[in-house]
């Protein structure tokens, strides 16, 4: 027996039929690269996987508007020239991983006189950040496009930025998968060298093994040390949105832990390390 056909909603008179892709060409001719990086670096253990999830037509929008103007993909060829970047001299504050864009929005609706640069591979926010940006006017914002290790290491300064926040990152919980997690000891030397001396990396998350794990290795790097006289967690900054992710944590009874540690400046780096024991 046949089955029917499910019925087809008929198309407004004078839309036009969208056009099938062909294979391999971009869905967004003008907006974020798949992978701007490619295979120029090497492959390693990666702390974050790429989700895949609908473009809404808004989003779709504002990434083959917006892009060329405020996004960049982090293809690793070259050192950005920040103050080019924003058409300005102010402090700038790396986001890595901003999720949709709420809060990084918020945040920077509220701090204008500092510009953020956010990070992350999830195309459907990407281009909800670009909305918001200019829906709320918001001039100090730029939208990155892929991994934030080829960022800091091949694309900025050394000491060009006053500020780096984590929120929320992948807990990897499982054992095996730890060392994908990105608060590593490695990863704080990395991002201690792009950080102004006095600049505060500021992270967040609710998973609580996770948040002793950061507390662990922060504590223990000599480029960083805890804002919190008492060396612990700090509690949450009125000047960090609570987010609706952040919500639905704590209704599941999750403990969000906030952790600020300062750059150490260079001298006082310096004159730590000559007075350790041999």
């Amino acid at each position: 027996m046949s089955t029917p056909e499910a019925p087809h909603a008929e198309r407004p008179a004078g839309e036009p039929v969208p056009r099938a892709r062909a294979k391999g060409e971009p869905r967004f001719p003008d907006g974020p690269k798949a992978d701007p990086a490619g295979s120029h670096f090497e492959r390693r253990i990666r702390s974050f996987q790429p989700r895949r999830s609908r473009v809404t037509a808004g989003q779709a929008d504002a990434l083959q508007r917006l892009w060329p103007v405020w996004g960049l993909d982090v293809d690793g060829s070259r050192r950005l020239d920040l103050a080019e970047l924003f058409g300005n001299g102010r402090p700038v504050v790396l986001e890595i991983g901003f999720g949709m864009g709420e809060a990084t929005a918020q945040m920077a609706a509220a701090d204008p006189a500092t510009n953020v640069l956010a990070v992350d591979v999830h195309t459907p926010g990407q281009g909800h950040l670009l909305h918001l940006a200019e829906e709320r006017g918001l001039a100090n914002v730029r939208v990155a496009n892929g991994d934030a290790i080829i960022l800091l290491r091949e694309m900025l300064a050394p000491d060009a930025l006053s500020g780096l926040r984590v929120f929320f990152p992948d807990p990897w919980p499982k054992k095996r998968h730890h060392k994908r997690r990105l608060i590593q000891p490695e990863f704080l030397t990395l991002a201690a060298s792009r950080l102004a001396p006095g600049a505060v990396l500021h992270c967040a998350t609710d998973w609580e093994p996770y948040a002793e794990q950061m507390l662990e290795v922060l504590t223990a790097h000599p480029d960083f040390e805890n804002t919190q006289g008492d060396g612990g967690f700090a509690p949450r900054p009125g000047f960090r949105p609570l987010t609706r992710f952040e919500r639905q944590g704590l209704d599941k009874g999750h403990v969000v832990n906030d952790l600020l540690f300062r750059r150490v400046p260079h001298d006082d780096r310096a004159g730590h390390r000559a007075g350790d024991p041999a």
